[in-house]
């Protein structure tokens, strides 16, 4: 071996080892063995009197150093909180995280979050992340929840003694999806009639109050009767029973019994019932969840619809439906499924602000004037009993001989 590469010799170090490397009189240079890779590159540099160029460090497929947010990370996927998440809640989750670890900590520096300890976490860094996102605020907001998993990891392990997110609040206006237009809801049902794919998820969004997944999975099956007591008189509806896909593998899902209106029922009627669920394909196939999303957009497209109207815009289009008709929060709430009293409230905002401000100065009107009702003409207001009027002073205000009943009609009605 030596004759074959001059210069190369062995020797054995104090622990008993061999050693091989390069000699002249000039210099000394250490070498892998010669059965080892790279030995032939570095007996060349060592040769030529240059340096060997390094292997490069390969980053094995999962590997993380301990005590960072990586391995944060590959507890967090393998935790029951985790696994306990639909499949859209954790792709959703793991494309923001791992977005968060290929982000740099500092532009001109390769380091990026992936291998920051835990512990190294400030409410600064914090905020200079979501201010790299100030364009886009709910991804923003979505990003500090990811973050605050992983934080969350570290504090089981004691790899950090306090939460620096905690401090930290981003709340971004939010107006949620977008409400169909009664002017779009009629063009869609003219191009749709019933009987049609388009038409029957259509009806099933927006008479149930579904998400997709529950639209796509409804099944004729579930389709039940309820005997309920109302005021006193036993009353019995059609409807659906359904348990919502959304948290069914954390806490079960929430279930909901949504009676048939007479709008739905027609639609329902006319459905194509080659399959066990409501909604089917040309092909009498159930729509997979994600596959709602695309062929409500191409529905809307070929009736003529702009971008924008969705799915899930449909289901708050029956929420602002049952605010117009003063539906109580609760009962919004029981009808689309919320535990979350703000999201029932938000529909409540969004009836119609017309409708609703004339209403409320009606009653101003009432009150103070005894005057018709806004639109109405002169007269009494319906439904309203003669009052005397007060007598005015010689000042032009009210005063001179007010009675008792008179101030207690003005005041109490």
């Amino acid at each position: 071996m030596t004759d074959k590469y001059p210069g190369l010799s062995f020797y054995t170090d104090r622990h008993g080892k061999v050693r091989w490397r390069y000699r002249t009189k000039e210099r000394v240079v250490s070498l892998p063995a010669p059965d080892q890779p790279g030995f032939k590159e570095a007996y060349q540099a060592a040769v030529e009197g240059r340096k060997a160029p390094k292997a490069p460090v390969v980053r094995m497929p999962g590997a993380a150093l301990p005590g960072t947010f990586g391995a944060a990370t590959q507890r967090l996927k393998v935790s029951v909180k985790w696994l306990a998440h639909d499949e859209a809640t954790r792709r959703k989750n793991t494309r923001l995280i791992d977005e968060f670890l290929d982000l740099r900590v500092v532009p001109d520096n390769s380091l990026t979050w992936r291998d920051v300890p835990v512990k190294n976490l400030r409410r600064a860094h914090v905020e200079e992340l979501l201010g790299r996102f100030i364009a886009t605020p709910h991804k923003a907001k979505h990003l500090l929840v990811a973050i605050r998993k992983l934080v969350y990891v570290g504090l089981r392990q004691d790899w950090i003694e306090t939460d620096p997110t905690a401090s930290v609040e981003w709340r971004p206006a939010y107006t949620g999806w977008k409400t169909w237009p009664r002017d779009a809801m009629e063009q869609f049902e003219r191009r749709w009639p019933v009987g049609t794919s388009a038409r029957t998820c259509y009806g099933l969004a927006l008479w149930l109050g579904n998400r997709r997944g529950d639209v796509a999975g409804l099944r004729w099956d579930q389709r039940v009767t309820h005997r309920v007591l109302i005021d006193g008189v036993e009353r019995q509806f059609d409807g659906f029973d359904i348990v919502q896909a959304k948290n069914k593998g954390r806490t079960g899902g929430k279930r909901l019994f949504v009676p048939v209106t007479p709008m739905l029922a027609e639609i329902l009627d006319a459905a194509d019932r080659r399959g066990e669920t409501v909604l089917v394909t040309g092909y009498g196939q159930p729509f997979s969840a994600k596959s709602l999303t695309g062929a409500m957009a191409h529905w809307c497209a070929l009736a003529g619809l702009p971008k924008g109207l969705t799915l899930h815009g449909l289901r708050k289009s029956l929420g602002v439906y049952l605010a117009e008709a003063e539906a109580s929060t609760r009962q919004m709430m029981d009808v689309l499924g919320h535990d979350d009293i703000d999201h029932a409230e938000l529909y409540s905002r969004e009836a119609s602000q017309v409708r609703l401000a004339v209403q409320g100065m009606d009653r101003v009107v009432r009150l103070v004037t005894r005057k018709p009702l806004l639109g109405e003409t002169v007269g009494e207001p319906r439904g309203e009993p003669p009052h005397n009027q007060l007598i005015n002073n010689d000042n032009g205000g009210p005063g001179g001989c007010i009675e008792t009943f008179d101030l207690i009609v003005f005041f109490a009605g």
